[in-house]
């Protein structure tokens, strides 16, 4: 077992971005448009397809698009995401399409000679019992989490698409596996949002109707880790320029709070003084997830958000959409 502080997959020499054509495959997505905004400040070029231009599970259109455009470096963070009742629902389309997604995009970068290629994955690829914190060889350890195992298993042959290609024809292709991510572009919907999403919505309409209390499910002591989705994008910069190795990484801020802390937070950022209330006869989940991270932080990059300061910032976004009209909320 390699110790936990190694520094595998740091380049001979920082790879220049300057100057490339980069490909952002989900530029509409949470992830996608962080990617666009931390590119922006770099002296990069930008190319984007929405569904329109190119539908990314089509073999035959993806392939071209890529030959066509012939990017320097293409970043995979398109992918059919959502919650565990869509994960249920849905599982064809979960493990289909995102097989579909990253083997075009893979595939079709190394057919059109592209070289270098960062694939985004999930922590949910780790096994539903791995030790915790959860590190880069834990993964196919053991079972997965049932609720959304197949989108976990089509990110996992999207990891080892990127590792089969770099043996068998060199090519510089990485994963990098994001930790829980919140942010601006961030989901709302009660009916498939995540966590911080769930809650920022739900303590804020507490705060606006003038409730004494807001309720969260379960005790409050699962510990949980959670990261800027701005954060992020820096990270994969960084990973683009220093990191080649055919491991995937974890990226996260190795920072966790319980969900009580982390609702305690939630209430200060949005200014809601009330009580919180636990609902215990609602599950709790798993009682730790947190990756470690130690090998990103290894290589010399740091997240510059901490929790406190990235919810007030979330929030601040939040409200301003929300008074253009701009989020799309669902069912309360």
């Amino acid at each position: 077992m390699e110790p936990a502080n190694d520094t595998r997959g740091l380049m001979a020499s920082q790879l220049d971005i300057s100057g490339k054509r980069i490909f952002v495959a989900g530029h509409k997505g949470l992830v996608g448009q962080a990617l666009v905004r931390r590119l922006e400040q770099e002296p990069v070029e930008i190319l984007t397809a929405g569904r329109s231009g190119v539908d990314l599970r089509d073999q035959a259109a993806t392939k071209s698009y890529l030959k066509t455009t012939a990017p320097d470096i293409v970043i995979v963070a398109a992918a059919k995401v959502g919650g565990i009742l869509a994960n249920a629902t849905y599982p064809v389309d979960f493990l289909n399409d995102n097989l579909l997604i990253e083997s075009n995009l893979i595939a079709g970068s190394h057919e059109a000679d592209i070289d270098r290629l960062l694939f985004l994955g999930s922590s949910c690829i780790y096994p539903r019992e791995a030790p915790q914190p959860m590190r880069e060889d834990a993964l196919l350890t053991g079972p997965l989490e049932p609720t959304n195992k197949w989108y976990a298993i089509a990110k996992i042959a999207g990891i080892m698409l990127c590792q089969a290609y770099r043996e068998q024809y060199g090519r510089s292709y990485i994963s990098a596996m994001p930790t829980n991510l919140y942010g601006p572009g961030d989901n709302f919907d009660l009916n498939n949002s995540h966590v911080i999403p769930a809650l920022m919505r739900k303590v804020d309409a507490a705060a606006r109707e003038g409730a004494s209390s807001v309720e969260i499910w379960g005790t409050g002591t699962p510990l949980r880790e959670f990261m800027h989705v701005d954060d992020l994008a820096d990270a994969l910069v960084f990973l683009l320029r220093e990191y080649d190795d055919a491991e995937h990484i974890n990226v996260g801020t190795g920072e966790e709070v319980t969900i009580a802390e982390l609702a305690q937070r939630m209430m200060e950022a949005v200014g809601f003084s009330g009580e919180l209330r636990f609902d215990k006869s609602k599950p709790d989940g798993t009682p730790r997830k947190v990756m470690d991270c130690s090998r990103l932080a290894a290589l010399g990059w740091r997240p510059k958000y901490d929790l406190a300061a990235g919810l007030k910032q979330t929030y601040e976004w939040y409200t301003g959409e929300l008074g253009k009209g701009e989020i799309r909320l669902g069912a309360a």
